[in-house]
C-alpha cells in the first residue's frame, strides 16, 4: 500500500506541473531511456516545453482579447442564457476531482501496452497530461454509480475510441498536418472525426456543393492578399471588433492581435515539432524492434502540434462568432458560450484533415458539431454542475448551472452517461461495439502491415 501512495503521489506530482512542465520531462527521461545523448535529449525536451509554452502564451494572448470581445458579442447580442461555460478548467477539475482521475493514468498506460501487443493500436500514446478527457467520462460515471470498477472500465472504453481515432486519422493528419510518424488520439479533437467523415460523405452526395473546393492555396489564390495569415487576421480581428461594439482603438488592437496569433501559432508549432521529431523517431525505431509485427508505429501527442496549419487557424476564428449566433438561434438552447471560445482551435485538428485541408467542408463540419454540442451542453448542464461541485471547483457568482464545450459537449461522455442512465444492457452493448471496434482496427493494422512489407520487399528487389 505504501509503494502505491507513493507511485499515486508522484503521478499526481507530475499532472499538477501541467502539460508544459510535464512534457519535457516526460520527452527527456524518454530520450535517454531510448539511448539520445543526454545534451541531445535535454535540447529535445526544452525544444518541446518552448514550442508548447509558446503555443500556450499566444493561446492566452488570443483569449484576453477575445474573451471580454466574446462577452460584448454576447450582450449586444440579447442573449438570456442560464448554462455558463467555465472551459476546460472546469472539466479537468471533475477529471482529477476523483480516485478515478488519479487510477486512470496508470490503467492508460496499461490499455495502450494491451492494445499494442494484441495490434489493435499503432499508437503509443505519450499524452499523458490529456488522459483528463477519459478520466472525465469515469468521474461522471462514478458520480452515478459509486462503482469504481464500472467507472474504470468505461473510461477505459472512452480512451480505447479515441485510440483507434488516432489510427484512422493519421494518415490525414500527416498529409495535411505534415506530422509524420505522429498520430491525435486527443478526446476533444477526437471527439470530431466521426462527425467529420458522416458530414464529407454527406456532401459527397449533393449536387453543385460536392464540387466546391477551398483548400489553402486556392483561398490565397481567390482572395490574393487578404488570404495572407497575416491580412485576414487583422481582417477577422476588425470584423469581431465592430460586432463587439468596440471603439476604433480596441478595434485596432483585437486586429494586431488576431493577425499576430495567425502569423506566430505556426512557428511555435514548428518548434515543437523540432523538439519532437528525433525522440519520436528513435522512440518509433525501439518499439518496432519490440513490436516487430506492427511495422509502423506513431507517437500520440496533443493535438496542439496541428494548431499552427493556416486553415486549422482561420476556420476556428471564423467559428468565434458563428458559436454565438448559433447559441442564439438554436431552439431549446441554455448553454452560453464564452471561455471555451478560444479553444475552438484544438476542435478543427482533426477536421480539417479529414476535409482534406478545404475550407469550406471544415466550416460545415464545425457548424453541425457546434450545434450538438451546444445541445448537449444545455442537456449535461445538471450532472456537470453537480460533479464540479463535489470536485471543488468553484462555480462563478451568479450562475446556477455551468459546461464547457471541452469536453462537456462532447458525444462520446455524453453518449456513455445515457447509456448507464439507461440500464446495464446498453451498457454491456457498448462493451462488446468497443470488442468490435478493437477487431476491426486490428484487421486494418494487419492489412496495412502487409502492404507496407510488400513495399519493402519491392524496394529491395529493385537494390
Amino acid at each position: 500500500m505504501g509503494i502505491w501512495n507513493g507511485v499515486e503521489s508522484a503521478l499526481q506530482w507530475l499532472v499538477n506541473l501541467g502539460a508544459a512542465a510535464m512534457m519535457p520531462i516526460i520527452f527527456f527521461i524518454f530520450a535517454l531511456i531510448l539511448g539520445v545523448k543526454p545534451d541531445k535529449a535535454l535540447k529535445s525536451g526544452l525544444m518541446v516545453g518552448i514550442g508548447f509554452t509558446g503555443l500556450n502564451v499566444i493561446i492566452s494572448l488570443m483569449s484576453d482579447y477575445m474573451s471580454p470581445a466574446s462577452t460584448a458579442m454576447v450582450q449586444h447580442s440579447g442573449l438570456n442564457l442560464t448554462v455558463l461555460d467555465v472551459g476546460w478548467p472546469a472539466a479537468s477539475a471533475i477529471a482529477y476531482g476523483s480516485i478515478v482521475g488519479i487510477l486512470m493514468i496508470p490503467v492508460g498506460i496499461l490499455i495502450n501496452i494491451l492494445m499494442l501487443l494484441t495490434k489493435t493500436t499503432k499508437t503509443i500514446n505519450i499524452d499523458i497530461w490529456n488522459y483528463w478527457h477519459f478520466a472525465f467520462t469515469g468521474s461522471l460515471i462514478y458520480a452515478l454509480t459509486e462503482n469504481l470498477a464500472i467507472s474504470l472500465i468505461l473510461a477505459s472504453i472512452n480512451m480505447i475510441i479515441i485510440m483507434v481515432i488516432g489510427d484512422r486519422t493519421q494518415p490525414y493528419a500527416e498529409k495535411i498536418l505534415g506530422l509524420k510518424g505522429i498520430s491525435v488520439p486527443h478526446a476533444f479533437s477526437g471527439t470530431f472525426a466521426p462527425i467529420a467523415w458522416v458530414v464529407n460523405w454527406i456532401l459527397d452526395k449533393i449536387p453543385g456543393i460536392n464540387k466546391i473546393h477551398l483548400d489553402e492555396a486556392t483561398f490565397r489564390k481567390k482572395f490574393g492578399v487578404f488570404g495572407e495569415p497575416a491580412i485576414l487576421g487583422a481582417i477577422i480581428g476588425i470584423l469581431i471588433g465592430i460586432i463587439a461594439r468596440y471603439n476604433v482603438s480596441k478595434i485596432l488592437q483585437l486586429s494586431v492581435v488576431m493577425s499576430a496569433v495567425l502569423v506566430l501559432m505556426p512557428k511555435m508549432a514548428a518548434v515543437m515539432m523540432e523538439g519532437l521529431t528525433p525522440v519520436s523517431e528513435s522512440l518509433r525505431a525501439k518499439m518496432q524492434n519490440r513490436f516487430k509485427n506492427n511495422t509502423t508505429l506513431y507517437i500520440g501527442l496533443d493535438s496542439a502540434v496541428g494548431v499552427g496549419n493556416p486553415v486549422v487557424l482561420t476556420v476556428s476564428t471564423v467559428m468565434i462568432p458563428i458559436t454565438i449566433l448559433l447559441a442564439f438561434i438554436i431552439p431549446g438552447n441554455d448553454f452560453l458560450p464564452f471561455a471555451s471560445l478560444s479553444g475552438l482551435t484544438f476542435m478543427f485538428v482533426l477536421i480539417v484533415p479529414l476535409c482534406n485541408g478545404d475550407f469550406f467542408r471544415s466550416l460545415v463540419v464545425g457548424i453541425v458539431s457546434m450545434i450538438m454540442q451546444i445541445l448537449l451542453c444545455t442537456a449535461g448542464a445538471s450532472l456537470f454542475t453537480d460533479v464540479a461541485k463535489r470536485a471543488s471547483f468553484s462555480i462563478p457568482k451568479g450562475s446556477s448551472l455551468i459546461s464547457s464545450i471541452d469536453y462537456g459537449s462532447s458525444w462520446i461522455p455524453n453518449l456513455i452517461v445515457y447509456l448507464v442512465n439507461h440500464g446495464w444492457l446498453w451498457v454491456t452493448l457498448l462493451i462488446i461495439a468497443t470488442l468490435a471496434l478493437m477487431l476491426w482496427n486490428r484487421k486494418k493494422i494487419i492489412e496495412e502491415t502487409k502492404v507496407e512489407e510488400t513495399h519493402v520487399a519491392m524496394k529491395v528487389e529493385a537494390h
